[in-house]
């Protein structure tokens, strides 16, 4: 079955996520010297990298290769199991779907468990602002306190509904939005790898309507592809994105500097 582009070409290194190198190097830094911490709190604009960058920090504390710095390896079995999606000790939870206290109680009590395979159980918890407050208040003391075994990642796009008190027990990082050079370029990338071709214009179209989100830029071009060795034209573009071409703008400014109503309306 096939997939979204943005998830088949999803980073399986630090060094291929763009555009948030402050966050990469500071991770990395932390898995080399064995100094990860047991709480973060990602931040930022929706399809800027979060996600993927909460997999891979879950992934590379739990790889096996005997050099620290190259981790993750996406070699070894446990690499392997994240990158299938099958890994047992990386539990996602979508707050937005389990909001209630109820939930966070649930978590607190599996929470002690061993891990089944790595050396940490990793939560990512996304949307952690859709928590109700009763909830937060559950997580809180596993929070500031979790098991030796346990690492926590929390991700928001709306980091000021999210309490102090779980600011202060997390490590911050503020993804920020990816400029359209940066977007480009991972576009060209991926337009390589599936082997169809994007005409310049078109490209920078996408890159802006992207609106710095590297994800909403992919799954516009996903949208866009019709078949392997395609190539994708400004016309096409234009069509898909539903926005006029540069000369139908200019001559209707035109019209309207000129006080041209007739011209203006049939263009």
């Amino acid at each position: 079955m096939s997939q979204a582009l943005y998830r088949k070409w999803r980073p399986a290194r630090f060094e291929d996520v763009i555009g948030q190198e402050h966050i990469t190097c500071t991770l990395q830094n932390s898995v080399a010297a064995d100094r990860v911490g047991h709480a973060y709190l990602f931040c930022g604009p929706r399809g800027t990298g979060k996600t993927t960058l909460a997999r891979l920090l879950a992934k590379a504390v739990n790889c096996l290769h005997d050099d620290v710095a190259e981790r993750p390896c996406n070699e070894c079995r446990i690499c392997q199991a994240v990158n299938d999606g099958r890994f047992l000790d990386l539990i996602e939870i979508d707050a937005a779907s389990n909001t209630g206290v109820d939930d966070m109680r649930d978590l607190r009590d599996k929470i002690n468990f061993s891990p089944n395979e790595g050396r940490f159980k990793v939560y990512i918890i996304d949307e952690v602002h859709m928590l109700s407050t009763a909830a937060f208040n559950a997580l809180l003391k596993t929070l500031e306190e979790p098991p030796p075994h346990v690492k926590f990642v929390l991700a928001t796009t709306e980091e000021h509904k999210v309490p102090i008190t779980i600011k202060s027990r997390c490590q911050q990082f503020n993804f920020r939005l990816l400029t359209t050079v940066e977007i480009k370029q991972r576009l060209a990338w991926m337009a390589d790898k599936e082997g169809f071709t994007i005409v310049p214009d078109a490209m920078t179209m996408i890159a802006r309507q992207g609106a710095g989100s590297l994800r909403d830029a992919e799954s516009l071009l996903d949208q866009l592809v019709m078949a392997p060795d395609d190539v994708i034209t400004v016309e096409r573009t234009q069509m898909v994105l539903g926005t006029a071409s540069e000369t139908a703008v200019i001559n209707i400014t035109d019209a309207w500097l000129s006080s041209d109503g007739a011209t203006g309306l049939s263009t």
